[in-house]
């Protein structure tokens, strides 16, 4: 694979801007080699040379040219140092700026601009998981501290904490300062906490309280304090997120408890604390990389340019970029180290393995079964709606009366909609899968449960298989029937196919996706009590998707009417003529839209 190819692959989103660009430099050495090629008439075998061949080849004339060292004359190199203690680097091209020098002229500039953004934006964010370890640092210090107190009430753990805190504390490197932490920490704290939250309360600070321990507190690693004494500063937040919680906030005046020292409140905060080591692990992760692909890519468009334009200078102008903050900063290695060894040493109980397994879960990988399955369930669902429609337009043909099809095809239309539904998320998940969108983590699914698109194109195709192929049975036998007993039994069909889904969807047992299947359960449950709940993206992102199934949803009313309100033997849609079935008829259609509206 190209390099180029490489590097957009391994940008990061969110960050692309931040990148170097290496496309628009590579079009500002294709003008140069253009030129070039212009000015010095080519040879037969030349001309024939594209010039992605110009860029990967070396004639022995180059290398003759290059053989001493003239680096000092092509470019010169210099920093300039800001007040806000970021340095700009600057280089000058020392050649004339005829015959194509000021393509060059302008290709050095270009990268000089390149390196400055990437510097500024590297520095940035290193600053930002420098301040969000400090945070974390202290999060940990409590976390220490509520276990013992939970474990052991009447323990004096003053000298044990004193040590595992000291180890924490070690575990920071010393260039982690938590100055300014007080303005910045409830948003930090945010920015650290999981983005979708799982648990029903939170470890927090009062920031009135942390602000003075704080400015006490200044360099971790002159002044040690008692670790027991943190827990007099922390209170448990009461996020609301179901409805007794929701009840019990509104009926007290304020939503922070004491800590009561259970093993459910400890539970809650090791969970949060651990998923925040995992967010944060990953960011660093991503630093690391931003870093290391920016500086192949500085170090793969200067040998370009030396091919290009047979003069060295990439060796000066590496040796700026390695000086730089980006080439030159090890501090996010430094917490990469410290968050490992702090991780596998307090959530995985000293054991590497199964801490690295959680802080670097493996993709999950793709299996063959659901490719062919797939592919059998489609082409098994196209033949049986054909054979559905074939069957549909013959009875017309033959019998002249198609009115019992009209009556029982609404019971399955309901399922139209919901297989349509289906292959337009799997389509969703295609294209956020394509675009690098780690929608896992935004929907706040469990490391690899996750369905991916071909998971649900498979449950969506399998789906339509069971429902053609059960309409099919139905009007068979059907046709087949003479006894009006027997048909009498007939008409359960459709309410029996409801019944076996909605048993699959509740199944307690480890089959057909259960985390996901108990996953959409809990989203429907949290819309439809939208007001006892606190909203996360997951529920107003089902809300959303609600609001077009408002033709599904009125199908379920003809169930009811189907089999509660008119006899099944008789044969006969007179749902229509009930007027009551007609005012729910509309009021179905704002209940999608009340539940938006309430999560707002």
């Amino acid at each position: 694979m190209k390099f180029g190819k490489d590097f957009k692959k391994q940008q990061v989103p969110e960050w692309i801007e931040a990148y170097v660009d290496y496309n628009g430099l590579k079009r500002i050495l294709h003008d140069i080699w253009h030129i070039k090629k212009l000015k010095q008439p080519p040879t037969p075998v030349q001309q024939k040379l594209p010039f992605y061949r110009a860029l990967g080849s070396l004639n022995q004339e180059s290398s003759a040219e290059n053989s001493g060292d003239v680096e000092d004359q092509v470019i010169s190199v210099d920093t300039v140092q800001e007040e806000n203690s970021i340095e700009l680097y600057f280089s000058k091209y020392l050649k004339s700026a005829e015959g194509g020098g000021q393509n060059e002229i302008t290709f050095f500039k270009k990268l000089d601009s390149e390196l400055n953004k990437v510097n500024a934006f590297y520095k940035k964010k290193v600053e930002e998981v420098k301040s969000e370890a400090a945070l974390l640092n202290q999060q940990m210090d409590a976390l220490l501290a509520l276990r013992i107190k939970v474990m052991n009430p009447d323990f004096d753990a003053s000298a044990s904490l004193q040590r595992l805190s000291v180890d924490i504390n070690n575990s920071i490197p010393s260039k982690v300062s938590s100055r300014n932490r007080a303005t910045d920490l409830d948003t930090e704290h945010i920015a650290l906490a999981p983005r979708v939250d799982h648990s029903p309360e939170s470890l927090s600070t009062n920031h009135a309280e942390y602000s003075s321990a704080l400015a006490r507190n200044t360099n971790l690693d002159n002044k040690e304090t008692d670790p027991m004494q943190i827990l007099d500063h922390v209170k448990i937040v009461n996020t609301c997120e179901s409805p007794m919680s929701t009840i019990r906030g509104v009926l007290r005046d304020s939503k922070e408890n004491d800590l009561r020292f259970k093993k459910e409140e400890l539970k809650k905060v090791d969970q949060r604390l651990k998923m925040a080591f995992i967010e944060f692990y990953r960011k660093l992760r991503l630093l690391k990389n931003f870093s290391y692909t920016n500086l192949s890519a500085f170090s793969k468009i200067l040998k370009k340019y030396e091919k290009i334009t047979s003069r060295r200078a990439a060796r000066s102008y590496m040796r700026m970029v390695e000086n730089s903050y980006l080439g030159s900063s090890d501090e996010v290695c430094g917490l990469l180290d410290s968050a490992e060894s702090t991780f596998i040493k307090h959530f995985s109980n000293s054991n590497r393995r199964k801490g690295m397994k959680k802080l670097r879960p493996m993709p999950k990988p793709e299996k063959h079964r659901v490719t062919f399955f797939s592919g059998f369930f489609s082409g098994c669902s196209i033949a049986l709606l054909v054979a559905v429609t074939l069957l549909r337009d013959t009875r017309k043909l033959m019998e002249g009366d198609s009115s019992y099809l009209d009556n029982i095809f609404p019971l399955y239309s309901f399922y139209a909609y919901i297989v349509l539904h289906m292959l337009l998320y799997a389509a969703n998940l295609y294209f956020w899968r394509r675009y690098k969108i780690n929608y896992a983590f935004i929907f706040g699914f469990k490391q690899g449960t996750e369905l991916s698109y071909r998971e649900v194109f498979l449950l969506s195709n399998g789906l339509a298989m069971l429902v053609l192929g059960t309409f099919l049975a139905h009007v068979h036998m059907n046709i087949e029937s003479r006894s009006e007993k027997y048909n009498r039994y007939l008409e359960f069909i459709p309410l029996g196919l409801v019944v076996v889904l909605f048993i699959l969807l509740f199944c307690p047992f480890n089959i057909i996706y259960r985390s996901s299947r108990f996953f959409l359960i809990r989203t429907v449950s949290h819309c439809v009590c939208a007001p006892l709940y606190k909203v996360t993206l997951p529920d107003f992102f089902l809300a959303d998707q609600l609001t077009s199934q408002v033709e599904a949803i009125r199908t379920l009313e003809y169930y009811v009417c189907y089999y509660g309100w008119h006899n099944p033997k008789e044969r006969q849609n007179k749902c229509h003529g009930h007027d009551m079935y007609d005012v729910f008829y509309f009021i179905l259609a704002f209940f999608p839209y009340w539940f938006r509206f309430l999560q707002v």
